[in-house]
């Protein structure tokens, strides 16, 4: 018999025992009541429930990273390769990680598979992004593709690459079985705690070839360069993995690829050292994001703004905002752009003294980086409400200015203009 024949029936048989079970236990039309009734939604100036989050992963196959948005091939239980691309927004405090430290999506190398936590959009009618009905994510998308890879949940609060999202998991990976001098070859792989005592995850298989970059100390190495140093395989050794998807032989559904190794930790801190220091630059010239959370307005114009700074950030752009400095603010859409920057995003800010900065009790939620900062302006602006997103400067940062799409026209924003048309490119 046609082994392509005898591979398709299979899935067919085991996705349709996978809808069966999930429909024996309720009632016909159960679902769509018991979750018109649950369902959440984040709330503008709150930071969400991460216990009502949806997570999956996908490969990063489009960005859009002046809009905070793209889209993944969501994973799922069928045939990968005929997974559409999903989009997905970024919240506005919604944060990206990569090798360990924060990141922007244009960061990201398109083919990296990314670990999302994320949820409905907060206002439908404002997304930037398809809505979908509340339940796709168990719904079956038909054409051998399996339920789940089309999620509703499509409005970002953590997107992360595979070792960040190990580190933060505490979980490493460990080859069972390499042959360093085959490839492109198949390495058998699990994921295992750092703690003992933890579960174990089943063996997986991977994909290796000469294209997997092998990071050691500050040495950027090839798995040819290993082979040449005597080493046949990496078997019994921790690491951590950079994962990515490339079309495989065998007609499998899903073989993932392995685009970088880290042997140690050195090589882990250098990584996220260099990506570190890549982002502080970016937010430095971009300014910090925050949300604002009152407004004390006085006489003629002046008011006293207290905001809190969204999280992910590097230690130090926090620690740049100091109690008597002084700071800008200006108003910005959910994407994060300014609200003006024709003549530049300081033309339209608020200036003022920083009166405070503090630390909200507990432990922030996630997105939110617990740190509030007050300060005094003599000319408050409209954007700057509570519950509205605004961009903040500490003014020790460099005054830069911005490429065009990354601002909103200056007296002439429309909500259906939040995103460019092909108004935005030249006219020859």
């Amino acid at each position: 018999m046609n082994m392509s024949l005898v591979r398709c029936s299979l899935f067919l048989v085991i996705g349709a025992l996978a809808i069966q079970g999930f429909a024996a236990n309720e009632a016909p039309g159960t679902k769509n009541k018991e979750q018109a009734a649950e369902v959440y939604r984040p709330e503008a100036g709150k930071f969400p429930d991460l216990s009502k989050a949806h997570t999956y992963r996908g490969e990063l196959v489009f960005v859009d990273h002046v809009n905070r948005r793209g889209s993944l091939r969501v994973l799922g239980v069928g045939v990968f390769r005929r997974n559409d691309p999903h989009p997905f927004a970024m919240l506005p405090y919604g944060m990206v990680r990569y090798h360990g430290a924060p990141a922007d999506l244009r960061d990201i190398p398109l083919g990296t598979i990314m670990h999302v936590t994320a949820y409905l959009p907060p206002d439908p009618k404002l997304s930037s992004v398809p809505v979908l009905p509340v339940d796709n994510k168990d719904r079956d998308a038909n054409h051998y593709r399996g339920i789940g890879v089309f999620p509703a949940e499509n409005h970002v609060l953590l997107l992360e690459d595979e070792p960040s999202y190990r580190q933060r998991m505490g979980m490493s990976w460990k080859f069972k079985q390499s042959d360093l001098l085959k490839t492109p070859g198949v390495v058998i792989a699990s994921l295992e705690p750092n703690q003992e005592g933890d579960a174990k995850d089943a063996e997986q298989k991977l994909t290796i070839d000469h294209a997997t970059r092998v990071w050691r100390g500050r040495e950027l190495l090839s798995i040819a360069d290993l082979v040449a140093e005597g080493k046949k395989t990496l078997d019994g050794q921790s690491l951590q993995l950079g994962l990515s998807w490339k079309p495989c032989p065998d007609g499998i559904f899903l073989r993932l690829h392995i685009s970088d190794i880290w042997l140690d930790d050195d090589s882990l801190r250098r990584a996220a050292q260099n990506q570190s220091e890549t982002h502080k630059a970016f937010i430095r010239s971009r300014w910090m994001p925050a949300h604002v959370d009152n407004v004390e307005y006085g006489k003629f114009g002046r008011a006293k703004v207290t905001v809190t700074l969204f999280g992910g950030m590097d230690p130090a752009l926090y620690a740049d905002f100091q109690k008597g400095g002084q700071a800008l603010i200006n108003a910005a859409e959910n994407t994060l752009k300014h609200a003006g920057g024709h003549y530049g995003p300081a033309h339209m800010a608020s200036k003022g003294p920083i009166a405070d900065v503090s630390k909200l009790p507990g432990n922030p939620p996630m997105g939110s980086s617990g740190i509030q900062v007050t300060m005094e302006t003599d000319l408050i602006i409209e954007g700057i409400r509570p519950g509205r997103v605004v961009r903040i400067r500490a003014a020790i940062w460099p005054a830069v200015e911005l490429p065009r799409e990354e601002y909103l026209g200056d007296g002439e924003f429309r909500v259906e203009d939040r995103f460019p048309t092909p108004a935005i490119f030249p006219k020859y």
